[in-house]
């Protein structure tokens, strides 16, 4: 038996904006939500995003005749512990898949470090080592390459071993469970990729209510994911903890749905969709852009990813600014998931040809 419940207000659509791509910055933008829900939902993935991300770090590092964290290496500026402290800062990408056989066990990558006398001569005395001069061949992409570690200024030949394992929040050294070799030493790892989130919710109108929210989300990451990778597993992550409690569920629900009001508001995206690019007044250079690509109306243009748009000859950030403002003050935006209206990339010229016919039959009439 399901319990009748009165309608809820969905979000429909979901934007994303990138910063510079050198911060991994991207803002994303869901609407509509019920009245109070998009402080649930962004405080709910702020948490998450900023507590349970995972991402590789180094937990131990071992270089060839050195000891312990508090000695200095004979033709090395740095002492071994401004050493650490750049090590710490290393950022390395990784994914583990579930085909692995041990995909969050801890992985152990080797590099033997040659600096030669015409190396010292090249240099001007002084060698400085990055973070891609000690990682090894491995599956790990090296997000921060030119971040310095030591400089070196005599010939030497020596062996690195780096430990990485896998893991989430702040773990100090004395916590990390692992058989140490000699000469090995244990360092604090910090695995969470996710700096800063922050989120907003604005009014947004539906109909002729303005009072439902549009949540804001601003995520940024050191790079060992992605923003939207960070907000697609938190949102797997809060849906998977919400699972027990569907164990005390009595009744099922069913919402009441307004199809009335579903056509109306799909006929009148539908009239706006169907609108020549030429009929919303664009400057000429992005409408000679948006013709080269064989963009003629609105609707192929809001389901196009903003990514995708730059890829086009000739169109700058200008053009793009310039087409984000018109769309906006027309309530639309670049893309737009159409789903909820049954309209997707793939079907968006054949709908709007099957909307303008049949409006030429009304007119007819």
């Amino acid at each position: 038996m399901s319990v009748m419940f009165g309608e809820f207000e969905l979000p429909s659509k979901i934007s994303k904006e990138e910063g510079d791509k050198k911060l991994n910055f991207a803002k994303f933008i869901a609407e509509p939500f019920e009245r109070g829900f998009g402080h649930t939902i962004g405080n709910t993935l702020r948490r998450v995003m900023l507590t349970s991300m995972e991402a590789p770090a180094i937990v131990s590092v071992r270089i060839e005749g050195v000891s312990h964290e508090y000695t200095a290496i004979e033709g090395i500026i740095e002492d071994m512990t401004h050493i650490l402290l750049n090590i710490k800062n290393g950022l390395l990408r990784y994914l583990p898949t579930q085909d692995e056989a041990n995909p969050k066990g801890i992985k152990m990558v080797s590099k033997t470090l040659e600096i030669s006398e015409d190396d010292l001569i090249k240099a001007n005395g002084s060698v400085k080592v990055y973070f891609k001069d000690i990682i090894g061949t491995s599956n790990f992409e090296v997000v921060n390459p030119d971040l310095l570690i030591f400089t070196v200024t005599k010939p030497m030949t020596r062996r690195i071993d780096i430990r990485i394992g896998m893991g989430r929040g702040y773990v100090p050294s004395e916590r990390h469970d692992f058989e140490r070799n000699m000469d090995e030493i244990v360092i604090d790892s910090l695995f969470s990729p996710v700096i800063l989130v922050n989120y907003f919710v604005e009014n947004t109108r539906v109909g002729q209510h303005t009072d439902f929210d549009k949540l804001i989300l601003e995520v940024t990451t050191d790079g060992r994911i992605t923003p939207q990778e960070a907000l697609s597993f938190a949102t797997q992550i809060s849906m998977k903890h919400f699972l027990i409690f569907e164990k005390l569920k009595t009744h099922s629900l069913a919402f009441e749905e307004k199809k009335e009001e579903e056509n109306k508001d799909r006929d009148e995206l539908l009239a706006k969709l169907a609108l020549k690019i030429n009929e919303i007044e664009l400057s000429v250079r992005s409408t000679n852009c948006l013709a080269g690509a064989h963009i003629e109306t609105i609707g192929e243009l809001v389901v196009m990813p903003e990514i995708e748009m730059l890829k086009f000859r000739n169109f700058g950030k200008k053009s793009l600014t310039e087409i984000k403002q018109k769309l906006s003050d027309m309530g639309l935006s670049l893309g737009m998931d159409l789903a909820r209206y049954g309209i997707t990339r793939d079907n968006i010229k054949s709908l709007i040809q099957k909307y303008l016919d049949e409006k030429k039959e009304i007119e007819k009439q």
